[in-house]
Protein backbone atom coordinates (compact mmCIF):
# COMPACT_ATOMS: atom_id res chain seq x y z
CA UNK A 1 0.00 0.00 0.00
CA UNK A 2 1.27 3.24 -1.24
CA UNK A 3 1.93 6.32 1.78
CA UNK A 4 0.25 9.27 1.19
CA UNK A 5 2.46 12.21 0.05
CA UNK A 6 3.28 14.36 2.94
CA UNK A 7 2.39 17.93 2.23
CA UNK A 8 6.25 18.96 2.11
CA UNK A 9 6.53 16.71 -0.73
CA UNK A 10 3.25 17.38 -2.31
CA UNK A 11 4.68 21.02 -2.49
CA UNK A 12 7.81 20.43 -3.92
CA UNK A 13 6.42 18.43 -7.18
CA UNK A 14 3.98 21.06 -7.41
CA UNK A 15 6.82 23.42 -7.61
CA UNK A 16 8.83 21.27 -9.88
CA UNK A 17 6.15 20.98 -12.39
CA UNK A 18 5.79 24.98 -12.15
CA UNK A 19 9.31 25.85 -12.78
CA UNK A 20 9.28 26.12 -16.33
CA UNK A 21 6.13 27.90 -17.07
CA UNK A 22 7.53 30.37 -14.48
CA UNK A 23 11.27 30.68 -16.00
CA UNK A 24 9.22 30.89 -19.74
CA UNK A 25 6.99 33.71 -18.51
CA UNK A 26 9.31 35.70 -16.77
CA UNK A 27 11.78 35.45 -20.00
CA UNK A 28 8.77 36.33 -22.13
CA UNK A 29 8.10 39.65 -19.77
CA UNK A 30 11.81 40.79 -20.43
CA UNK A 31 11.10 41.22 -23.66
CA UNK A 32 10.01 43.85 -25.69
CA UNK A 33 8.51 42.53 -29.08
CA UNK A 34 5.06 42.86 -28.51
CA UNK A 35 3.21 44.50 -25.02
CA UNK A 36 2.46 41.95 -22.48
CA UNK A 37 -0.46 42.67 -19.74
CA UNK A 38 0.68 41.74 -16.07
CA UNK A 39 -1.23 38.57 -15.21
CA UNK A 40 -3.59 38.75 -12.41
CA UNK A 41 -6.29 36.36 -11.64
CA UNK A 42 -9.46 37.73 -13.20
CA UNK A 43 -11.35 35.93 -15.14
CA UNK A 44 -9.81 33.54 -18.29
CA UNK A 45 -8.78 35.38 -21.64
CA UNK A 46 -11.71 35.13 -23.63
CA UNK A 47 -9.92 32.86 -25.98
CA UNK A 48 -13.40 31.34 -27.80
CA UNK A 49 -13.85 35.80 -28.98
CA UNK A 50 -10.50 35.72 -30.66
CA UNK A 51 -10.08 34.50 -34.11
CA UNK A 52 -8.15 36.00 -37.41
CA UNK A 53 -10.57 38.57 -39.04
CA UNK A 54 -12.16 37.93 -41.49
CA UNK A 55 -11.79 39.90 -45.34
CA UNK A 56 -11.69 44.16 -44.22
CA UNK A 57 -10.83 46.68 -46.18
CA UNK A 58 -8.54 49.78 -45.27
CA UNK A 59 -10.78 52.35 -42.64
CA UNK A 60 -8.70 55.51 -44.09
CA UNK A 61 -8.80 55.76 -47.62
CA UNK A 62 -6.22 58.42 -47.76
CA UNK A 63 -3.77 55.86 -47.29
CA UNK A 64 -4.54 53.88 -50.24
CA UNK A 65 -2.29 53.39 -53.42
CA UNK A 66 -4.57 52.12 -55.65
CA UNK A 67 -4.26 50.63 -59.14
CA UNK A 68 -5.39 54.12 -61.00
CA UNK A 69 -3.08 55.91 -58.86
CA UNK A 70 -0.09 53.62 -60.33
CA UNK A 71 -1.48 54.48 -63.88
CA UNK A 72 -1.18 57.93 -63.90
CA UNK A 73 1.83 58.16 -62.40
CA UNK A 74 3.30 55.44 -65.21
CA UNK A 75 1.33 56.29 -68.23
CA UNK A 76 2.44 60.35 -67.13
CA UNK A 77 5.96 60.01 -65.76
CA UNK A 78 7.62 57.03 -66.88
CA UNK A 79 10.68 57.28 -68.54
CA UNK A 80 10.40 53.70 -70.92
CA UNK A 81 6.85 55.31 -71.62
CA UNK A 82 8.32 58.67 -72.66
CA UNK A 83 10.89 56.45 -74.51
CA UNK A 84 7.97 54.65 -76.45
CA UNK A 85 7.06 57.73 -77.59
CA UNK A 86 10.16 58.82 -79.25
CA UNK A 87 9.00 56.16 -81.79
CA UNK A 88 6.66 58.19 -83.19
CA UNK A 89 8.62 61.25 -83.37
CA UNK A 90 11.31 59.21 -85.38
CA UNK A 91 9.09 58.00 -87.89
CA UNK A 92 7.80 60.99 -88.76
CA UNK A 93 10.90 62.56 -89.05
CA UNK A 94 11.73 60.00 -91.40
CA UNK A 95 8.44 61.12 -93.61
CA UNK A 96 9.72 64.16 -93.42
CA UNK A 97 12.89 63.12 -94.81
CA UNK A 98 11.29 61.16 -97.49
CA UNK A 99 9.46 64.28 -98.24
CA UNK A 100 12.91 65.82 -99.21
CA UNK A 101 12.95 64.12 -102.25
CA UNK A 102 9.76 66.31 -103.54
CA UNK A 103 11.88 69.59 -102.84
CA UNK A 104 12.20 72.35 -105.28
CA UNK A 105 15.74 72.72 -105.76
CA UNK A 106 17.55 76.06 -107.40
CA UNK A 107 21.40 75.71 -108.32
CA UNK A 108 23.71 77.89 -109.59
CA UNK A 109 27.40 77.56 -111.29
CA UNK A 110 29.71 80.33 -111.98
CA UNK A 111 33.13 80.03 -113.91
CA UNK A 112 35.39 82.80 -115.95
CA UNK A 113 38.63 82.72 -117.13
CA UNK A 114 40.37 86.30 -117.79
CA UNK A 115 44.09 85.50 -119.26
CA UNK A 116 46.81 87.81 -121.27
CA UNK A 117 43.67 90.41 -121.82
CA UNK A 118 41.68 87.76 -123.12
CA UNK A 119 38.05 86.53 -121.85
CA UNK A 120 38.37 83.07 -122.47
CA UNK A 121 34.92 82.24 -121.04
CA UNK A 122 31.74 83.27 -118.93
CA UNK A 123 30.11 81.02 -117.59
CA UNK A 124 27.07 81.23 -115.61
CA UNK A 125 24.21 78.80 -115.43
CA UNK A 126 20.91 78.48 -113.08
CA UNK A 127 18.16 75.62 -113.08
CA UNK A 128 14.77 75.52 -110.60
CA UNK A 129 13.98 72.04 -110.77
CA UNK A 130 10.11 71.26 -109.50
CA UNK A 131 10.11 67.02 -108.85
CA UNK A 132 5.82 66.10 -108.93
CA UNK A 133 4.40 63.12 -107.89
CA UNK A 134 2.59 61.98 -110.95
CA UNK A 135 5.17 59.90 -113.57
CA UNK A 136 8.30 60.93 -112.07
CA UNK A 137 8.10 64.62 -114.00
CA UNK A 138 10.30 66.92 -113.37
CA UNK A 139 9.62 70.84 -114.44
CA UNK A 140 12.54 73.04 -115.21
CA UNK A 141 13.33 76.55 -116.07
CA UNK A 142 16.94 77.55 -116.13
CA UNK A 143 19.09 80.63 -116.98
CA UNK A 144 22.60 79.87 -119.10
CA UNK A 145 24.62 82.96 -120.06
CA UNK A 146 28.08 81.20 -121.84
CA UNK A 147 29.95 83.91 -123.80
CA UNK A 148 33.55 84.30 -124.23
CA UNK A 149 36.52 83.17 -126.92
CA UNK A 150 36.87 79.85 -125.89
CA UNK A 151 33.25 79.16 -125.13
CA UNK A 152 32.35 75.38 -127.41
CA UNK A 153 29.99 76.62 -130.03
CA UNK A 154 27.30 74.58 -128.93
CA UNK A 155 26.88 75.85 -124.97
CA UNK A 156 27.35 79.46 -126.41
CA UNK A 157 24.34 81.79 -125.91
CA UNK A 158 23.23 85.32 -126.80
CA UNK A 159 25.29 87.90 -124.69
CA UNK A 160 22.29 88.55 -122.75
CA UNK A 161 21.89 84.59 -121.99
CA UNK A 162 19.23 81.94 -122.60
CA UNK A 163 16.48 81.24 -120.58
CA UNK A 164 14.70 77.80 -120.67
CA UNK A 165 11.11 76.63 -119.54
CA UNK A 166 11.56 72.45 -119.75
CA UNK A 167 10.10 68.93 -118.70
CA UNK A 168 12.04 65.79 -118.45
CA UNK A 169 10.03 62.16 -118.34
CA UNK A 170 10.75 58.89 -117.82
CA UNK A 171 9.27 56.87 -120.33
CA UNK A 172 10.33 53.27 -119.13
CA UNK A 173 12.01 52.92 -115.86
CA UNK A 174 10.73 54.92 -113.17
CA UNK A 175 7.30 55.93 -114.88
CA UNK A 176 5.37 53.99 -112.37
CA UNK A 177 7.43 54.39 -109.20
CA UNK A 178 10.95 55.56 -108.61
CA UNK A 179 13.33 55.30 -105.59
CA UNK A 180 11.96 58.66 -104.68
CA UNK A 181 8.07 57.96 -104.07
CA UNK A 182 9.08 54.40 -102.83
CA UNK A 183 10.73 55.85 -99.90
CA UNK A 184 8.19 58.13 -98.98
CA UNK A 185 5.29 55.51 -99.14
CA UNK A 186 7.39 53.10 -97.01
CA UNK A 187 7.64 55.66 -94.72
CA UNK A 188 4.49 56.50 -94.12
CA UNK A 189 4.19 53.08 -93.75
CA UNK A 190 6.58 52.77 -90.74
CA UNK A 191 4.67 55.23 -88.93
CA UNK A 192 1.78 52.95 -88.13
CA UNK A 193 4.81 50.37 -87.17
CA UNK A 194 6.34 53.28 -85.08
CA UNK A 195 3.16 53.49 -83.47
CA UNK A 196 2.43 49.48 -82.62
CA UNK A 197 5.86 49.34 -81.32
CA UNK A 198 5.36 52.21 -79.09
CA UNK A 199 1.75 50.78 -78.07
CA UNK A 200 3.68 47.10 -77.59
CA UNK A 201 6.30 48.91 -75.33
CA UNK A 202 3.90 50.85 -73.07
CA UNK A 203 1.84 47.67 -72.58
CA UNK A 204 5.07 45.78 -71.27
CA UNK A 205 5.82 48.56 -69.07
CA UNK A 206 2.20 48.61 -67.60
CA UNK A 207 2.31 44.47 -67.07
CA UNK A 208 5.53 44.35 -65.07
CA UNK A 209 3.68 47.60 -62.65
CA UNK A 210 0.87 45.73 -62.39
CA UNK A 211 2.24 42.55 -61.29
CA UNK A 212 4.63 44.79 -58.76
CA UNK A 213 1.62 46.09 -57.80
CA UNK A 214 -0.18 43.05 -56.74
CA UNK A 215 3.17 41.52 -55.32
CA UNK A 216 3.21 44.06 -53.13
CA UNK A 217 -0.58 43.54 -52.51
CA UNK A 218 0.13 39.70 -51.34
CA UNK A 219 3.36 40.99 -49.18
CA UNK A 220 1.62 43.31 -47.52
CA UNK A 221 -1.30 40.87 -46.92
CA UNK A 222 0.98 38.21 -45.44
CA UNK A 223 2.73 40.34 -43.15
CA UNK A 224 -0.82 41.63 -41.92
CA UNK A 225 -1.97 38.40 -41.25
CA UNK A 226 0.96 36.94 -39.70
CA UNK A 227 0.99 39.91 -37.65
CA UNK A 228 -2.26 39.11 -36.88
CA UNK A 229 -1.16 35.63 -35.82
CA UNK A 230 1.24 36.64 -33.44
CA UNK A 231 -0.88 38.95 -31.68
CA UNK A 232 -3.71 36.10 -31.16
CA UNK A 233 -0.96 33.37 -30.39
CA UNK A 234 0.30 36.01 -27.59
CA UNK A 235 -3.10 36.54 -26.39
CA UNK A 236 -3.30 33.09 -26.19
CA UNK A 237 0.07 32.56 -24.17
CA UNK A 238 -0.82 34.86 -21.43
CA UNK A 239 -3.80 33.19 -20.89
CA UNK A 240 -2.77 30.13 -20.91
CA UNK A 241 -0.01 31.17 -18.50
CA UNK A 242 -2.28 32.31 -15.83
CA UNK A 243 -4.19 29.14 -16.00
CA UNK A 244 -1.27 27.56 -15.51
CA UNK A 245 -0.09 30.02 -12.50
CA UNK A 246 -3.41 28.96 -11.34
CA UNK A 247 -3.78 25.21 -11.32
CA UNK A 248 -6.28 25.19 -13.81
CA UNK A 249 -4.09 24.01 -16.93
CA UNK A 250 -1.16 22.26 -17.49
CA UNK A 251 2.02 24.28 -17.38
CA UNK A 252 3.49 22.39 -20.62
CA UNK A 253 1.03 24.17 -22.40
CA UNK A 254 2.21 27.50 -21.85
CA UNK A 255 5.33 26.43 -23.18
CA UNK A 256 3.48 25.23 -26.58
CA UNK A 257 1.48 28.20 -26.80
CA UNK A 258 5.21 30.15 -26.16
CA UNK A 259 6.87 27.98 -29.09
CA UNK A 260 3.67 29.42 -31.61
CA UNK A 261 4.32 32.87 -30.62
CA UNK A 262 8.39 32.61 -31.74
CA UNK A 263 8.02 30.78 -34.30
CA UNK A 264 4.67 33.31 -35.89
CA UNK A 265 7.28 36.30 -34.27
CA UNK A 266 10.01 34.84 -36.86
CA UNK A 267 7.53 34.80 -39.78
CA UNK A 268 6.48 38.77 -39.13
CA UNK A 269 10.11 39.58 -39.13
CA UNK A 270 10.67 37.61 -42.48
CA UNK A 271 7.52 38.75 -44.01
CA UNK A 272 8.30 42.57 -42.65
CA UNK A 273 11.31 42.34 -44.73
CA UNK A 274 9.59 41.13 -47.62
CA UNK A 275 6.89 43.80 -47.70
CA UNK A 276 9.79 46.43 -47.42
CA UNK A 277 11.48 44.87 -50.66
CA UNK A 278 8.34 44.66 -52.44
CA UNK A 279 7.76 48.10 -52.18
CA UNK A 280 10.76 48.94 -53.31
CA UNK A 281 10.27 47.23 -56.87
CA UNK A 282 6.91 49.21 -57.41
CA UNK A 283 8.82 52.15 -56.27
CA UNK A 284 11.07 51.58 -59.45
CA UNK A 285 7.99 52.21 -61.57
CA UNK A 286 7.46 55.51 -59.74
CA UNK A 287 8.40 58.84 -60.96
CA UNK A 288 7.13 62.58 -60.89
CA UNK A 289 6.73 65.43 -63.21
CA UNK A 290 10.50 66.21 -62.79
CA UNK A 291 11.67 62.83 -64.05
CA UNK A 292 12.83 62.42 -60.53
CA UNK A 293 12.44 58.85 -58.92
CA UNK A 294 9.81 58.45 -55.73
CA UNK A 295 9.43 55.86 -53.08
CA UNK A 296 6.11 54.47 -52.47
CA UNK A 297 5.45 56.18 -48.44
CA UNK A 298 5.76 53.30 -45.55
CA UNK A 299 1.87 54.03 -44.72
CA UNK A 300 0.40 53.76 -48.03
CA UNK A 301 -1.61 50.68 -48.46
CA UNK A 302 -2.75 48.58 -51.18
CA UNK A 303 -6.47 48.24 -52.53
CA UNK A 304 -8.29 45.30 -51.99
CA UNK A 305 -8.63 43.28 -55.54
CA UNK A 306 -11.59 43.57 -57.67
CA UNK A 307 -11.48 40.09 -58.90
CA UNK A 308 -13.40 41.03 -62.11
CA UNK A 309 -14.62 38.63 -64.09
CA UNK A 310 -14.17 37.72 -67.42
CA UNK A 311 -17.70 36.69 -69.45
CA UNK A 312 -17.01 34.38 -72.64
CA UNK A 313 -18.67 37.46 -74.57
CA UNK A 314 -15.77 39.92 -73.79
CA UNK A 315 -13.11 36.68 -74.44
CA UNK A 316 -14.31 36.72 -78.08
CA UNK A 317 -13.63 40.01 -78.35
CA UNK A 318 -10.21 40.04 -76.64
CA UNK A 319 -9.92 37.31 -79.33
CA UNK A 320 -10.83 39.54 -82.46
CA UNK A 321 -8.42 42.24 -80.71
CA UNK A 322 -5.63 39.77 -80.95
CA UNK A 323 -6.42 38.54 -83.91
CA UNK A 324 -6.74 41.85 -86.01
CA UNK A 325 -5.10 44.70 -83.77
CA UNK A 326 -2.11 43.28 -81.73
CA UNK A 327 0.83 45.58 -81.95
CA UNK A 328 3.06 42.75 -82.93
CA UNK A 329 0.50 41.78 -85.94
CA UNK A 330 -0.14 45.45 -87.39
CA UNK A 331 3.96 45.38 -86.90
CA UNK A 332 4.50 42.87 -89.22
CA UNK A 333 1.59 43.64 -91.59
CA UNK A 334 3.44 47.04 -91.74
CA UNK A 335 6.80 45.28 -93.01
CA UNK A 336 4.90 42.69 -95.35
CA UNK A 337 3.72 46.16 -96.84
CA UNK A 338 6.70 48.14 -96.73
CA UNK A 339 7.91 45.30 -98.82
CA UNK A 340 5.10 44.95 -101.23
CA UNK A 341 6.36 48.45 -101.95
CA UNK A 342 10.04 47.63 -102.14
CA UNK A 343 9.39 44.86 -104.64
CA UNK A 344 7.44 46.69 -106.71
CA UNK A 345 10.02 49.36 -107.07
CA UNK A 346 12.20 46.29 -108.14
CA UNK A 347 10.37 45.22 -110.69
CA UNK A 348 10.45 48.50 -112.34
CA UNK A 349 14.14 48.30 -111.98
CA UNK A 350 13.54 45.50 -114.70
CA UNK A 351 12.58 48.24 -117.59
CA UNK A 352 14.86 50.05 -119.36
CA UNK A 353 15.77 53.19 -118.56
CA UNK A 354 14.34 55.72 -121.53
CA UNK A 355 14.14 59.61 -120.00
CA UNK A 356 12.68 62.38 -122.45
CA UNK A 357 13.68 66.09 -121.98
CA UNK A 358 12.79 68.98 -123.96
CA UNK A 359 13.21 72.48 -123.13
CA UNK A 360 11.27 75.81 -124.66
CA UNK A 361 14.37 78.41 -125.21
CA UNK A 362 14.67 82.42 -125.36
CA UNK A 363 16.72 84.91 -125.11
CA UNK A 364 17.59 86.08 -121.31
CA UNK A 365 16.25 89.82 -122.48
CA UNK A 366 12.78 88.01 -123.13
CA UNK A 367 10.41 90.34 -121.10
CA UNK A 368 11.46 93.23 -123.11
CA UNK A 369 9.29 93.86 -126.03
CA UNK A 370 11.81 94.96 -128.79
CA UNK A 371 12.83 91.37 -128.51
CA UNK A 372 12.01 89.75 -132.25
CA UNK A 373 9.17 87.24 -132.31
CA UNK A 374 11.57 84.58 -133.31
CA UNK A 375 13.70 84.65 -129.96
CA UNK A 376 10.70 84.38 -127.88
CA UNK A 377 9.64 81.04 -126.41
CA UNK A 378 8.07 78.99 -129.03
CA UNK A 379 8.01 75.57 -130.78
CA UNK A 380 10.72 76.71 -132.70
CA UNK A 381 13.27 77.38 -130.25
CA UNK A 382 13.54 74.22 -128.12
CA UNK A 383 16.37 72.12 -127.18
CA UNK A 384 15.34 67.86 -126.98
CA UNK A 385 17.01 65.08 -125.43
CA UNK A 386 16.33 61.23 -124.94
CA UNK A 387 18.64 58.58 -122.38
CA UNK A 388 18.07 54.74 -123.25
CA UNK A 389 20.23 52.25 -120.98
CA UNK A 390 19.24 48.99 -120.98
CA UNK A 391 21.21 46.19 -118.80
CA UNK A 392 21.26 42.67 -120.81
CA UNK A 393 21.57 40.24 -118.18
CA UNK A 394 19.51 42.03 -115.67
CA UNK A 395 20.99 39.97 -112.94
CA UNK A 396 21.63 42.74 -110.29
CA UNK A 397 17.85 43.50 -110.74
CA UNK A 398 16.93 40.20 -111.11
CA UNK A 399 18.71 38.84 -107.70
CA UNK A 400 17.41 42.55 -105.72
CA UNK A 401 13.57 41.07 -106.92
CA UNK A 402 13.77 37.41 -105.78
CA UNK A 403 15.91 38.59 -102.41
CA UNK A 404 12.86 41.44 -101.88
CA UNK A 405 10.18 38.46 -102.85
CA UNK A 406 11.59 36.23 -99.83
CA UNK A 407 11.52 38.62 -97.72
CA UNK A 408 7.91 38.96 -98.19
CA UNK A 409 7.51 35.21 -98.00
CA UNK A 410 9.44 35.58 -94.56
CA UNK A 411 7.57 37.98 -93.39
CA UNK A 412 3.84 36.62 -94.22
CA UNK A 413 4.64 33.20 -92.41
CA UNK A 414 6.00 34.95 -89.23
CA UNK A 415 2.75 36.83 -89.02
CA UNK A 416 0.90 33.68 -89.46
CA UNK A 417 2.80 31.79 -86.54
CA UNK A 418 2.61 34.68 -84.83
CA UNK A 419 -1.36 35.20 -84.91
CA UNK A 420 -1.61 31.23 -83.85
CA UNK A 421 0.82 31.86 -81.01
CA UNK A 422 -1.13 35.18 -79.79
CA UNK A 423 -4.37 33.40 -80.04
CA UNK A 424 -2.92 30.22 -78.09
CA UNK A 425 -1.69 32.64 -74.98
CA UNK A 426 -5.02 34.64 -75.02
CA UNK A 427 -6.92 31.36 -74.62
CA UNK A 428 -4.48 29.92 -72.38
CA UNK A 429 -4.66 32.60 -70.01
CA UNK A 430 -8.22 33.12 -69.84
CA UNK A 431 -8.44 29.36 -69.25
CA UNK A 432 -5.77 30.20 -66.10
CA UNK A 433 -8.30 32.86 -64.73
CA UNK A 434 -11.57 30.68 -65.06
CA UNK A 435 -9.35 28.15 -62.98
CA UNK A 436 -8.53 31.08 -60.90
CA UNK A 437 -12.20 31.89 -59.97
CA UNK A 438 -13.52 27.88 -59.63
CA UNK A 439 -10.42 27.66 -56.98
CA UNK A 440 -11.33 31.02 -55.25
CA UNK A 441 -14.51 29.65 -54.17
CA UNK A 442 -13.93 26.27 -53.05
CA UNK A 443 -11.00 28.11 -51.22
CA UNK A 444 -13.46 30.49 -49.75
CA UNK A 445 -15.85 27.57 -48.66
CA UNK A 446 -12.50 25.79 -47.40
CA UNK A 447 -12.13 28.97 -45.11
CA UNK A 448 -15.23 29.29 -43.98
CA UNK A 449 -14.99 25.43 -43.02
CA UNK A 450 -11.78 25.94 -41.17
CA UNK A 451 -13.22 28.94 -39.24
CA UNK A 452 -16.30 26.85 -38.22
CA UNK A 453 -13.31 24.32 -37.26
CA UNK A 454 -11.12 26.69 -34.87
CA UNK A 455 -14.26 27.86 -33.14
CA UNK A 456 -15.19 24.21 -32.12
CA UNK A 457 -11.70 23.71 -31.02
CA UNK A 458 -11.47 26.74 -29.10
CA UNK A 459 -15.47 25.94 -27.83
CA UNK A 460 -13.57 22.52 -26.70
CA UNK A 461 -10.69 24.11 -25.25
CA UNK A 462 -12.79 26.13 -22.73
CA UNK A 463 -14.21 23.37 -21.85
CA UNK A 464 -10.75 21.68 -21.05
CA UNK A 465 -11.27 18.79 -23.92
CA UNK A 466 -8.67 20.20 -26.20
CA UNK A 467 -5.04 20.95 -26.06
CA UNK A 468 -3.57 24.26 -26.83
CA UNK A 469 -1.62 22.49 -29.61
CA UNK A 470 -4.81 21.53 -31.76
CA UNK A 471 -5.67 25.14 -31.38
CA UNK A 472 -2.99 26.11 -32.79
CA UNK A 473 -2.71 23.75 -35.28
CA UNK A 474 -6.19 24.92 -36.26
CA UNK A 475 -5.55 28.61 -36.25
CA UNK A 476 -2.33 28.05 -38.08
CA UNK A 477 -4.39 25.96 -40.78
CA UNK A 478 -6.23 29.00 -40.95
CA UNK A 479 -3.32 31.75 -41.51
CA UNK A 480 -2.43 29.17 -44.28
CA UNK A 481 -5.52 29.01 -45.76
CA UNK A 482 -6.12 32.69 -46.11
CA UNK A 483 -2.36 33.38 -47.30
CA UNK A 484 -3.14 30.84 -50.05
CA UNK A 485 -6.70 32.77 -50.64
CA UNK A 486 -4.36 36.22 -50.69
CA UNK A 487 -2.06 34.73 -53.20
CA UNK A 488 -4.93 33.74 -55.45
CA UNK A 489 -6.17 36.99 -55.46
CA UNK A 490 -2.78 38.85 -56.43
CA UNK A 491 -2.23 36.13 -59.28
CA UNK A 492 -6.04 36.18 -60.65
CA UNK A 493 -5.53 40.38 -60.92
CA UNK A 494 -1.59 39.63 -62.61
CA UNK A 495 -3.15 36.81 -64.83
CA UNK A 496 -6.35 39.63 -65.64
CA UNK A 497 -3.31 41.73 -66.93
CA UNK A 498 -1.53 39.24 -68.58
CA UNK A 499 -4.80 38.28 -70.43
CA UNK A 500 -5.30 42.05 -72.00
CA UNK A 501 -1.59 42.43 -72.39
CA UNK A 502 -1.71 38.77 -74.68
CA UNK A 503 -4.70 40.37 -76.13
CA UNK A 504 -2.49 44.11 -77.38
CA UNK A 505 -3.98 46.12 -74.86
CA UNK A 506 -4.23 47.17 -71.13
CA UNK A 507 -7.95 47.06 -71.34
CA UNK A 508 -10.80 45.75 -73.62
CA UNK A 509 -11.94 49.34 -75.17
CA UNK A 510 -8.46 50.50 -76.12
CA UNK A 511 -7.22 50.46 -79.89
CA UNK A 512 -4.04 49.33 -79.49
CA UNK A 513 -2.59 51.01 -82.36
CA UNK A 514 -4.06 53.42 -85.40
CA UNK A 515 -3.24 53.13 -88.78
Amino acid sequence: MKKPLLPGRFLRQWLLLLSPVVLVFSAYSQQKALPISPPGTGAPAPLESHQLAADRSPTDTARVFSLQDLADLVFSNHPVVKQAALLSADAQAQVQQARGGFDPKLGSGFDRKLFGSTDYYNLWANELKVPLWPGGIDLKAGYDRMVGTYVNPEHRTPLNGLAAVGISVPLGQGLLIDARRSTLRQARIMVTAAEADKVKQINEVWLQAVKDYWNWYYAYQQALLIQEGVELADTRFQATSRKALLGDQAPIDSVEARITVQDRQVQAEQLGVDLQNARLVLSNNLWNKEAQPVELPAYAVPQAPRLTAVDSTQFGQLRDLASNRHPTLIKLDAKIRQLGIEERYQREMLKPVVNVSGSLLSRGDFYRPEVPAYYDIGWNNYKLGVDFAFPLFLRKERGKLQQTRLKVQDATLEQQQSRRTILNQVSAVYNTLKAYERQLTLQAQTIANQRTLLQAELQKFELGESTIFLVNSRETKLIDLRLKQESMRASYEKTLAELYYYAGTRTLGAEPATE
